[in-house]
This record gives structure tokens, C-alpha cells and sequence, in this order.
């Protein structure tokens, strides 16, 4: 794949503020412009950007309804209702349910969890579930991670004398549901300061909320952290303002004191040992979280976050794992045939847009096939299968692009629709999909940037070995946890040499482990490139080549700098202005 780099600039301005930021904190100026970026101008604001404190998370009772919700909650209690816990079947929908399910359960007991099935009840509150709810005498329901749009589903609890409290996180429609309390801060009316946090995170302000009321400390509250963060990791939210708290302070209880479930996770995928980051729950733990839900039913991943004993724990890790696999097998075939099909698509080259259905897919990973094809192809992608009468899938987008409202402004032609901006379900008769196809084309077409639909680095800094000191490397690893509003900075240097025993490795020799020098410094740099043994011909000739780069701790040498490089040009053109005979 060709990238092409991106060098992010600064005004004059930026750059002094810059500078001065740097001094000020003592920090190199690269850093200093690294926080500029993020919207931190001063030292104040850096300070809590380094050291986020969980005491300067907002108070939950500035969200609309909260104290309506808190209300409606003690008062169940106090009349010993039945109360539900219903959610989705994601990881976020999952560690919603668990985590508002355990707190609670340490003060109420009559008290159950609901998670709908992906195939007979489709996303969200579903009429069987209403009617489980009235079956087993519910009188309160607390919806999370979906139910923003569920407003016949909500009414008609209604008539079965039963309340909704909403947590969710979407995006709401004009008119929304009937229920005792909606917390929400995308709603119209919205009076809380951060509008960003997942479902599960909604579902902890609720719960931080009822603490208060109840006059339980806040300490007790701190263990539901590690389900708060792999929420915020998987559903990919902004790790920024309150966010970057919840999801700093989940992680250090994530790698210190993890819930059983979350632990017997961590063992099954062989992390036990490491300290854990946002990219090993997104690429390890949200996935089997998220694989019951997809394979099997989402009850599992809840009944495994909420177990208290470990050996079952660890047999109940073990079966999401299996499901995982298969999800993996699934994931990989229809991928493959999905690219297939987009390959023979006519015209392809002028498409903005993809648009693919095929009754026979697995309903399952159709999200994922989706983000696949954005990833391959770089342009928004909706997958869809048949559901009974009706086509249903997934919408999944490119970097600055708003699916949600690409999916929104064909809504007409749909049944039920939802979601935020880089992700969004959807639903229609299947005789409308050629007409939806046409639609969101024209949309997309409209409305997308070319630079959208390249391959792009966006390269924070240009800087030689020199700069990567100790020091250096020790402010940079206080910007984590890395995440979306606070991506992993990608670094350039110019002109590096291989220092002669850089290699090509792995099981099919398609990986370099390089070993590198810049004519600036005497650093000697470690490094991999994954992927890119195509390369190594070049590199091995001596000649010099440019870098992008992330800096990472070296896994294998504890306090060892390594640098994954993202990608690698040779510097054909200079060389040969160098030797015209060649």
C-alpha cells in the first residue's frame, strides 16, 4: 500500500505557545506542540491532561433526568420492585449491563439482567423483551447502550404498568421514547458538559449518581473502572475530557486489580504478564467480549463479566474464546468474498461508496466485514444480509466522514436505523436496497473530501534519533491512553542508514526487524516494520531511506525504546542525484 505522509503544521501562534508550553513544563518543544494539538494551551490544563483525577469528573447530576432517574431507582427499591437490566449485545452494551447490574445487586437483590438476541430480536428493546419483562413481574426496566429510538417498544411497556429508564449514547430522534428518565447528553435539550462517553459510561454516571443520593462513597464505585475502559476502548469514543479519566483510572485498575470475569479474559489471551494498554482490549479483550453477542447470544459475555468465581470463570473464557474463532473464520471468508465482489463491481474507480448484500452472510460479523472494506478501500461501507423480510447490516466510515448522517439522509428508505459517527445499524425491505444503494452514492459522493478516501499518515513531528531521549520518551508515555482525540503520535526521520544487521523475520519472512542510524546522531535505533519485508532489498543496499515511526516500549526488553514503523520510503530520486551514472 502507498501512503501518502501528512505533515501536520502549526501556525506562528501554535508555535509559541508551543515553546512556551514546553518551558513552562519542562518538556521537549515537540511535546509541547503535541499538546497545542490536542487543544491544551496551558500549563493548568496540561497538569490535569497528565495527571487525570477522578475527582474532577463532572457531577453526574448535571445530566438532564439524572435526578428524575435516581429518583425513579430509589423508589423502586424501596417498594422492592423488580427491577431489569437490559442492554446490548456489544462489548459497551455488555459492560453497561454488568457493570450497573454489580453495583446494584451489592445493595438489592431482586434484581435481573436482559441482553436480546441478535437474531430473533435484532438490535435494541425488542417487544420480547418488553413481554419477558411483564412476564417475570418487572416494574422497572434500565436500558443501556440502546433504546434512544425505542419509542413504540417503550409505550408499550407502558400499558404494562412498566417504567424505562434510558442510558444510552446515540444519537436521538425528534421525538423520543416515553420513559420515566433519559439520560443522554446528545439530547436536544442537553445540560451536561461532555457529550462523548459510552453507554457504559452513561450507565457509571447513573451509578455515581445513585451513590450520591444513597451516601455510598465514591471508593466503592472504583472497581467497576476496568468495564468502564474496555468499554470506552472498543466503542471507540474520544479519549479526551472526562473520557480520558474514566478510561486512565479503568485501565490502572484494569492492570492492578481486574473484576474476576475480566481477569480469567486477560489470562485466556495470554496478557497475564503485560501491562495492559488500550490497544490490547481493542484488538484482544473487546473482541471475544463482543464474539458471544455475534456466535452465540451476549448474555454470556455478561454472565462471565459479572462471575465471582474464577475456575468457572476461566470455563466461561474459554468458551468465548472458541466463539471467537469462529468469528474469526467467518470474518476471514467473508471478507474474502465480499472483496470478490467489490473487485467486479463495474465503475468501481468512480464509486464514493460501497454498498454490498448477500442474504446468506452471517448477520454476525457483517460490522466487521464493514470495517474491513473502509479499511481496504478507504471509502465508507455499508453490509447488509437478510433478517426475515427485511435486509439488515452495518455502516462503518473513513476517518472525518459522518456516516450517521449519510445513513440518516436515506431514511426514508429504511425501517429503523442508529448510531453515532463512525458506526451505524440499519434496516429496510430488501426491494429497497438498490434505491438505498443510489442514495447514500449520491450522499457520500456530495459530501466526502478526496484526502478522505487515501491512504494517509498524518506525521505530528519531524525529528532525528537525537530526540529520542530517555526523558523524551518518559513525557510521552504520560500522554497515554492513546485513543481517538489522542491518537498514538506518528513521528518522521529523514535519511536513515540500516546499521547493517537489520533482517527480515516471522513464520512467512513478510516482517523486518531493523536495526537504524540518522547521520545526526550516534543512536543506534531498534526497530519493526510489520509487513514490509518488500523493502528489505532496498535498506540492505545502504542507501538512505525515510521513516514514519510510532515509539514503543520494547515488550521483550523491559525499558528498551522501539520504533514500529508505519511506513518506509527509499530515497530512489535522491540517490540517483547523487550518482547520475547509476
Amino acid at each position: 500500500m502507498t501512503y501518502r505522509w501528512n505533515y501536520l503544521t502549526t501556525t506562528p501562534q501554535q508555535a509559541e505557545t508551543s515553546r512556551q508550553l514546553a518551558q513552562a513544563l519542562g518538556i521537549s518543544p515537540i511535546l509541547g506542540r503535541l499538546l497545542v494539538e490536542r487543544g491544551i494551551t496551558t500549563a493548568p490544563a496540561a497538569r490535569k491532561f497528565f495527571r487525570p483525577q477522578l475527582p474532577d469528573l463532572h457531577d453526574p447530576f448535571l445530566m438532564k433526568d439524572m435526578d428524575v432517574a435516581v429518583e425513579r431507582l430509589n423508589r423502586a427499591m424501596g417498594r422492592k420492585e423488580r427491577i431489569l437490566i437490559y442492554g446490548d449485545y456489544d462489548v459497551d452494551g455488555t459492560t453497561a449491563v454488568a457493570l450497573v447490574y454489580k453495583f446494584i445487586q451489592q445493595y438489592y437483590s431482586n434484581i435481573d439482567y436482559y441482553i436480546p438476541d441478535r437474531y430473533s430480536e435484532g438490535y435494541g428493546v425488542s417487544m420480547k423483551g418488553v413481554d419477558y419483562a411483564a412476564a417475570t413481574g418487572v416494574k422497572l426496566v434500565i436500558v443501556l447502550d440502546c433504546g434512544i429510538k425505542a419509542v413504540e417498544e417503550v409505550a408499550y411497556a407502558q400499558e404494562k404498568g412498566i417504567d424505562f429508564i434510558i442510558c444510552d449514547h446515540h444519537v436521538p430522534d425528534d421525538v423520543l421514547p416515553p420513559a420515566a428518565a433519559i439520560l443522554n447528553a446528545k439530547r436536544f435539550d442537553n445540560t451536561y458538559p461532555y457529550e462523548h462517553l459510552s453507554g457504559c459510561g452513561v450507565g457509571f454516571k447513573f451509578m455515581q449518581a445513585f451513590a450520591l443520593s444513597n451516601g455510598i462513597e465514591f471508593h466503592h464505585l472504583i472497581p467497576l473502572l476496568d468495564l468502564v475502559a474496555v468499554s470506552i476502548a472498543s466503542d471507540i469514543v474520544p479519549i479526551m475530557g472526562e473520557n480520558r479519566i474514566l478510561a486512565y483510572h479503568g485501565l490502572k485498575q484494569l492492570n492492578s486489580n481486574p473484576s474476576v470475569g475480566l481477569k480469567a479474559i486477560i489470562d485466556v489471551c495470554g496478557l497475564a504478564e503485560k501491562e495492559l494498554t488500550v490497544n490490547d482490549v481493542v484488538f484482544k479483550i473487546g473482541p471475544r467480549i463482543n464474539a458471544s453477542g455475534r456466535i452465540q447470544n451476549g448474555k454470556e459475555a455478561v454472565d462471565l463479566l459479572t462471575e465471582k468465581d474464577f475456575s468457572t470463570a476461566l470455563e466461561k473464557a474459554g468458551q468465548i474464546n472458541q466463539y471467537n474463532e469462529t468469528r474469526k473464520d467467518l470474518d476471514k471468508n467473508m471478507t474474502e468474498e465480499a472483496n470478490r465482489i467489490v473487485e467486479g463491481l463495474s465503475h468501481f474507480a468512480d464509486r464514493r461508496s460501497i454498498v454490498l448484500y448477500n442474504e446468506a452472510w452471517h448477520k454476525g460479523v457483517i460490522g466487521i466485514v464493514a470495517s474491513r472494506l473502509t479499511e481496504i478501500y478507504y471509502r465508507p461501507a455499508v453490509v447488509l444480509t437478510r433478517t426475515g423480510d427485511l435486509a439488515t447490516g452495518s455502516a462503518r466510515s473513513v476517518l472525518g466522514f459522518d456516516v450517521y448522517k449519510a445513513v440518516e439522509h436515506c431514511r426514508d428508505l429504511l425501517e429503523n436505523f442508529g448510531g453515532h459517527t463512525y458506526a451505524a445499524g440499519l434496516s429496510m425491505k430488501v426491494e429497497n436496497v438498490p434505491a438505498f444503494t443510489r442514495k447514500f452514492e449520491d450522499f457520500v459522493a456530495e459530501h466526502i473530501r478526496p484526502e478522505q478516501m487515501s491512504a494517509v499518515i498524518d506525521v505530528s513531528a519531524e525529528i532525528d534519533f537525537r530526540d529520542i531521549t530517555p526523558k523524551f520518551c518518559s513525557d510521552l508515555k504520560r500522554f497515554n491512553p492513546f485513543g481517538p482525540e489522542n491518537v498514538k503520535p506518528v513521528f518522521c526521520t529523514h535519511n536513515v542508514y540500516d546499521y547493517g544487521t537489520s533482517k527480515v523475520v516471522g513464520r512467512e519472512q513478510e516482517h523486518i526487524k531493523l536495526e537504524l542510524v540518522d547521520n545526526k546522531s550516534n543512536n543506534v535505533m531498534n526497530g519493526i516494520a510489520f509487513g514490509q519485508s518488500s523493502h528489505v532489498r532496498f535498506i540492505k543496499t545502504k542507501r538512505s531511506f525515510d521513516i514514519c515511526y510510532t515509539i514503543e516500549e520494547n515488550t521483550h526488553k523491559k525499558g528498551e525504546v522501539q520504533l514500529q514503523i508505519e511506513d518506509i520510503k527509499p530515497n530512489w530520486k535522491k540517490e540517483n542525484e547523487r550518482h547520475p551514472g547509476k
